[in-house]
């Protein structure tokens, strides 16, 4: 059903001559005027330029390149997704002449889409951002944070803004770099598309609620075994009680039932602990207060990190098409 649409909408453009190609004003064209292409069919392509109904085997040949616990950033090539609009749009020609006047418009059927594919994900209160389309990257992610968090928040910039909260920074802001698509695949898979070349990008962990948990950190005994703990707070201020990220208080778990916490020892280490200042009488405040996780952060491109590569270095291909080939090669 969708195709046939999809065809007759195709073949009322490519059937009708240059300069006799007007359709009557959409509602949803009021911001930019009249447009040449139909807006069932201007959004289906853009979704589609978005890589949607795509089969995830054209984007991740192999389960080898995206493996557990991995993110994958890239260049969306435009000749490639330009090339995938017009053997859709081919789809209802008939004849040369079809395609020959089909071809004419080209042109002004990728402009309309440069800005089509901006209102596939429009936030609320946003305004469509408008002119020639630039680079599209974006990453894919696999990891059970995706399953283990469905709301993730992904934002993307063009500079390190230096502020320690920048969740109330509009899309629209001009250092923000705008999200083009943010869908989950599969549920540990979650694909991202970005309109433009970011310098730093931001996954944190949704902020809706409160968040009770531990931190899991290599065990100094043994790196390939991880141990739990928690920072210790200030119970009057709420202020960790050391600087050090590694400066944890180990969780104790009860004995024969792996992962439940011993309420009872945990809370006398955090007795033991200096700077908590908590009395002998601990409440359910103060003991939620040590437990309290806040959202998790993780920082690419961050200009802070010495040792982490720019942004832009990231997006570029590190591996070659022979190596692929040598690598994947059956024996």
């Amino acid at each position: 059903m969708k195709m046939n649409i999809t065809a007759t909408a195709t073949m009322q453009i490519a059937t009708a001559k240059l300069a006799s190609v007007v359709f009557a004003p959409q509602d949803d064209d009021a911001e930019f005027g009249v447009r040449v292409t139909p807006p069932e069919l201007r959004g289906w392509l853009a979704r589609l330029r978005l890589l949607q109904a795509v089969p995830f085997s054209y984007l991740v040949a192999d389960a080898q390149l995206l493996p557990k616990e991995s993110i994958r950033f890239f260049y969306l090539d435009r000749a490639w997704t330009d090339a995938l609009v017009q053997g859709a749009l081919s789809v209802g020609t008939v004849n040369s002449s079809d395609r020959a006047e089909l071809a004419a418009l080209y042109k002004v059927v990728r402009d309309e889409l440069d800005e089509e594919e901006r209102r596939v994900r429009l936030p609320g209160g946003e305004t469509v951002q408008q002119g020639p389309a630039g680079p599209v990257t974006g990453f894919v992610l696999r990891s059970r944070a995706v399953s283990g968090w469905p709301g993730l928040h992904v934002r993307a910039y063009d500079r390190e803004l230096g502020v320690a909260d920048d969740a109330a920074i509009p899309e629209s802001d001009p250092r923000r770099i705008k999200l083009l698509r943010m869908e989950r695949l599969a549920p540990a898979v979650m694909l991202v598309l970005f309109d433009g070349i970011p310098a730093v990008v931001h996954i944190e962990e949704p902020r809706q609620g409160i968040q009770f948990g531990v931190r899991l950190t290599p065990s100094a005994d043994d790196p390939n075994r991880l141990q739990a703990g928690v920072k210790a707070r200030d119970a009057k201020t709420a202020l960790d009680t050391n600087n050090n990220p590694l400066d944890l208080v180990p969780v104790p778990f009860r004995r024969g039932t792996p992962g439940v916490l011993d309420i009872k020892k945990l809370n006398d280490a955090l007795l033991a602990k200096p700077g908590t200042n908590m009395d002998g009488n601990v409440d359910g405040a103060e003991f939620a207060l040590q437990m309290l996780r806040f959202p998790y952060r993780q920082v690419f491109g961050d200009p802070s990190v010495a040792a982490a590569p720019p942004m832009v270095d990231v997006f570029r291909p590190t591996i070659g098409i022979a190596k692929l080939a040598t690598s994947f090669h059956p024996e």
